[in-house]
């Protein structure tokens, strides 16, 4: 097996999929309840439904610190590799801040931030374009090519039931601005690729019809029948994702399939109910 060059750490705005090399290092996100915390790792989701229809107190999220990129940097390096760290956007979170600032902790690690400007299963698609390049022995250069050009082809969207968490959480922005005070509507959302913040791209008067329109993104955006490799996400309701793969099986061939639970600080800013895709065409970059 080829030595690695370098390592890969991200943050807690990843969603991980078995079936790609998420398997690394993360800087956990934290969920506050009051005067109660919990890191990530320490609620599942099913605890954080509860929580969210049992507990008056609505929930907020806290980035990680310096410290907690620092540890995911030196887990990551082992005997002093150089760390690339892929950050959830900067439109999004201030992780990528934290990174910036726990240089100072490491000072004996090379460590290349990188801001992947999206999250979640696209966050994962851009993690495993880095680790694969680490595996097969490539420089770190490569590595940041294979990430752009992922990003670059990757489109995350996705939609949820109510409109609520986004707007107790503030993140709610150019989806609220396009939707008016129509919040009875179900949006579709996907990431700025530049700003990396949310915005609205379509909607939908119910939640059967939003997953329809989900489906009929990706295709707008790809071309009906282009091969697809496709990230599925969900929240309480799993059934929800195996809707939209039908929907997308209907219209595209699938090389890759993946299905993941959104993970809980994610889940607090879409609600419980929330389903999303990332999608990208064809093979991956450093396959064709």
């Amino acid at each position: 097996m080829t030595s690695p060059l370098f390592a890969v750490a991200t943050d807690g705005g990843l969603d991980a999929f078995e079936g790609l090399s998420n398997n690394v290092p993360v800087a956990p996100f934290s969920l506050n309840f009051g005067t109660k915390t919990y890191r990530m790792n320490e609620l599942t989701r099913e605890e954080l439904y509860r929580e969210l229809q049992t507990n008056p107190v609505h929930p907020t999220s806290s980035q990680p610190t310096p410290q907690d990129w620092a540890q995911a940097e030196r887990a990551a390096s082992g005997d002093g590799l150089p760390v690339l760290a892929l950050t959830i956007s900067s439109g999004l979170s201030g992780s990528r801040n934290a990174a910036e600032q726990a240089r100072a902790l490491v000072p004996e690690l090379p460590v290349t931030i990188h801001d992947t400007r999206t999250l979640s299963a696209a966050q994962a698609f851009q993690v495993h374009a880095a680790v694969t390049a680490a595996q097969r022995g490539e420089t770190l250069e490569t590595a940041l090519d294979w990430v752009r050009r992922t990003h670059e082809e990757t489109e995350l969207y996705f939609t949820i039931e109510t409109l609520e968490y986004l707007r107790r959480g503030g993140r709610i922005g150019r989806v609220q601005a396009t939707l008016g005070g129509l919040l009875n509507l179900k949006p579709v959302i996907t990431v700025d690729k530049q700003a990396g913040i949310y915005t609205n791209v379509g909607r939908a008067r119910s939640y059967r019809g939003a997953i329809d329109a989900v489906a009929a993104q990706v295709t707008s955006r790809y071309g009906e029948g282009t091969p697809l490799r496709v990230g599925l996400l969900y929240g309480s309701v799993r059934e929800d994702a195996d809707a939209l793969l039908a929907a997308l099986q209907a219209r595209h061939p699938l090389v890759w399939v993946g299905m993941t639970g959104v993970n809980p600080v994610l889940n607090v800013h879409t609600g419980p109910r929330a389903l999303g895709v990332a999608a990208a065409p064809g093979r991956w970059v450093w396959e064709r």
